[in-house]
């Protein structure tokens, strides 16, 4: 995230405050209202970690065609299964003449 977007953030909690604020005068120490101030308090501490953690370098992307596999949609040759066993199944059928 950039400074820029930091600071916004930063500035939306500093606004969640105030509404947990208006929400504390008008339903005093409600359960729900000491859980919304805990979680905007949270939020806080989360969004200074991560301005303080270097950010990740980025995975490869899915999309990057240079690792793309493709598998056709062809049948695969039936002899590639050949003596195989099916697991789950209870083994191979082979034809007992």
């Amino acid at each position: 995230m950039t400074t820029t977007e930091f600071t916004e953030l930063r500035r939306t909690i500093g606004q969640l405050r105030q509404c947990v604020g208006a929400l504390r005068a008008k339903y005093g120490e409600a359960p729900a209202v000491r859980r919304i101030a805990n979680d905007v308090e949270r939020l806080e501490i989360d969004v200074n970690e991560f301005d303080a953690t270097p950010p990740v370098p980025q995975q490869a992307r899915a999309t990057d065609r240079a690792n793309v596999v493709v598998v056709p949609d062809t049948p695969y040759d039936p002899s590639l299964w050949q003596g195989a066993d099916d697991e789950g199944v209870g083994g191979y059928q082979r034809d007992q003449r």
